[in-house]
């Protein structure tokens, strides 16, 4: 089973200095065909204007993402983490039994572009926590690797979840493949550029929901950059 979300089908909210696309239902986004993909809550698009941010809010028992596509993004939490996250940098914050938190653009005349993700805990009520880690540009070309894991392997960030994440970046003449178990689902979210993802053509924007699958197979690239789950199918 393959279904196409193209880009200009998410809900969008335009705050003025946040622009924000979701995937998935999210606040005043509601659309029952796309609550969630088996383990994977919400990837929410965000642009945040310079100077802006969210203020302090709280969070439990989610397995919180971030990826920084352009600008910074400035991290402080109730755990006492003060952070900076870079375009490169994949940042993990598990919620747990509760943590608030704020995140800013601090920049004077740069946007912020990112992709907030939630993915559900297969363990409830844990310690919350937090982990950051760099994934040079050379590790993510032309192939998948992975940067968030149930088992922390590959120097992956280590989730409390059923799931697995991949990122890539793919030029003309690069591909890759991926086996995933038929039982479980996958989600590509294409984040630039152009794709082929099992034979379907994805823009910037666009993701590709899989069920029933037994691999991923990816080509006919222009200037893309992906991510890829492995999904506990709930």
């Amino acid at each position: 089973m393959q279904q196409i979300r193209r880009s200009g089908e998410r809900g969008f909210a335009n705050h003025g200095w946040l622009k924000s696309y979701h995937s998935f239902s999210f606040a005043s986004y509601y659309d029952p065909q796309f609550m969630d993909w088996g383990c994977l809550r919400v990837i929410n698009e965000d642009y945040i204007e310079p100077g802006r941010g969210f203020g302090k809010h709280g969070h439990r028992n989610m397995e919180i993402i971030t990826y920084v596509l352009s600008g910074e993004l400035a991290h402080e939490d109730s755990m006492g983490n003060v952070e900076t996250i870079p375009p490169g940098d994949v940042q993990r914050m598990s919620a747990g039994t509760g943590v608030t938190h704020s995140e800013f653009n601090y920049a004077k005349d740069a946007v912020t572009h990112l992709l907030q993700i939630w993915i559900e805990p297969n363990v409830m009520e844990i310690p919350p926590s937090y982990e950051q880690k760099t994934i040079p540009l050379l590790d993510k070309q032309g192939r998948l690797r992975l940067i968030a894991s149930p088992d922390g392997a590959h120097d992956s960030v280590k989730i409390t979840a059923d799931a697995k994440l991949y990122a890539g970046l793919f030029e003309a003449g690069q591909s890759a493949s991926l086996k995933i178990e038929p039982t479980r689902k996958a989600y590509v979210h294409l984040v630039k550029g152009q794709l082929q993802v099992n034979q379907q053509l994805l823009h910037a924007g666009d993701a590709l929901l899989l069920a029933d699958e037994e691999s991923i197979e990816i080509d006919q690239a222009n200037d893309a950059e992906v991510l890829v789950f492995d999904l506990a199918a709930n």
